[in-house]
């Protein structure tokens, strides 16, 4: 049976993730929810109209509405959510491949689930399998106009000021596709377009935020300013430079954190970011008199922080980046529009702007063990320690359990690629010695 992870619900598309699991899956949130209506949309993997026909039927049977939005950004059904007060649901697997499909759920007003509502409706999901499964006709409404709604919106943000900006956009053959162009050319950039021809089964393939080599040659090709990767829900981004450089969410944040707090926009001075986030950052932030908040891994614990701290920015190195003055959640076109006016506005280039801050070393070694370990951190103290002293401040280790798999993470943070990775080998090297199992990878 499948759980809910870090960010919704993900398995092999119509094999561990099956019509009748999703089907389930929204007669549980409407049974826990009980909302108004519920707004669909999906990315263009081959499997979303299979899922979203079995999700429809969910709600039906439990005699809700739904709001059919096709192919939207996940950042657009949580817009939906939250200018309408709907729930909403996202049949999406992100990054993965197009084999893999999942389902996001936001609650009305478009915030991310608490803890003890996604505990709940999974208990409720889980118990369906034993109950026959009803056939009922339920009640659907074309929303697309609510896509129109979220394009004005997000234009509607920064104005006209992208005007001379030429900007590469890699749309991942995603849901991005039909909108990011339209949205970025509407604020004024000059806009020259990759990826965004889906066929159901290209989305992430070789493109997008997780491979960005292709974009960042086409930038240089082009003589563009910018370059812009999405992936393939479009909830988070990352940015390339003039010359070729990759920007990734620290970076996109700290220019953020560093603007707002110069326009005394930056409400209580203070940022939300995960345990990935770079020393880089944290060192970036100190001198711009930043607070930061560090939470786990996951844009929902960060929007937890953001909303508790009543901070305006938050996000991940994956470039998950909320900019919470805007939106409920993370949002790539969001954080690519307002990180394009700053380059306008300052007359700055990317290249000058990421100076703001300057990346540690980063290694991460992924060990499989032959057992689950709960508390690897606690279970490497004594050596965490000792690796820690070595640092002497200018470094940084994590170590984390998956919590979804027999998967123990290392990553350190040191001055030197060299050190961080004789560190992290090491740490690993000791966690193997105690619980068995081999490294997966590092770099």
């Amino acid at each position: 049976m499948l759980h809910f992870g870090t960010d919704g619900v993900r398995g092999v598309a119509l094999d561990e993730l099956t019509p009748a699991l999703a089907r389930d899956l929204a007669r549980a949130v409407a049974r826990v929810l009980h909302p108004d209506a519920v707004v669909i949309g999906r990315d263009t993997r081959e499997s979303g109209p299979d899922l979203e026909h079995a999700i429809i039927d969910g709600c039906a049977a439990e005699g809700v509405a739904v709001q059919l939005l096709g192919v939207a950004p996940t950042p657009a059904i949580a817009f939906a959510a939250e200018r309408h007060n709907w729930v909403g649901i996202a049949i999406t697997a992100s990054h993965n491949p197009w084999t893999d499909n999942g389902i996001k759920v936001f609650a009305a007003g478009g915030a991310k689930l608490a803890d003890a509502e996604q505990i709940e409706i999974e208990r409720v999901w889980h118990a369906l399998i034993a109950e026959p499964a009803p056939v009922a006709l339920g009640t659907v409404h074309d929303a697309h106009e609510v896509i129109e709604e979220y394009f004005d919106h997000r234009v509607h943000v920064v104005g006209n000021s992208l005007a001379g900006v030429r900007v590469v956009v890699d749309c991942a053959n995603g849901a991005m596709s039909s909108v990011a162009p339209s949205v970025l050319e509407a604020a004024g950039a000059r806009v020259i377009v990759m990826n965004d021809a889906p066929n159901g089964r290209n989305i992430n393939e070789g493109c997008g935020a997780t491979s960005p080599t292709a974009l960042a040659a086409r930038v240089v090709a082009e003589g563009a300013d910018v370059g812009i990767a999405f992936d393939g829900d479009g909830d988070r981004l990352v940015a390339v430079t003039a010359t070729g450089v990759l920007v990734d969410g620290d970076y996109i944040m700290a220019i953020a954190a560093n603007d707002l707090v110069h326009r005394g926009l930056l409400r209580n001075k203070g940022v939300a970011v995960t345990v990935m986030t770079n020393l880089g950052f944290h060192r970036a932030m100190q001198t711009a008199g930043v607070d930061v908040v560090v939470t786990p891994v996951g844009d929902r614990s960060v929007l937890v922080a953001l909303d508790e701290y009543d901070f305006v920015l938050g996000g991940e190195q994956s470039g998950h980046i909320v900019h919470r003055a805007h939106a409920t959640t993370g949002d790539g076109l969001l954080a690519a529009l307002i990180l394009l006016e700053y380059i306008a506005r300052t007359k700055t280039s990317l290249d000058q702007a990421i100076t703001i801050m300057q990346s540690y070393p980063q290694v991460l070694v992924n060990v499989r063990t032959l057992e689950r370990v709960n508390d690897p951190a606690s279970d490497l103290a004594a050596e965490i320690e000792i690796a820690e002293r070595d640092l002497s401040g200018d470094g940084r280790i994590l170590v984390r359990a998956s919590g979804t798999e027999p998967l123990v993470r290392v990553m350190v943070e040191a001055n030197t690629q060299e050190r961080a990775l004789a560190i992290a080998h090491s740490l690993a090297d000791v966690l193997i010695s105690r619980h068995g199992g081999v490294i997966e990878g590092g770099h």
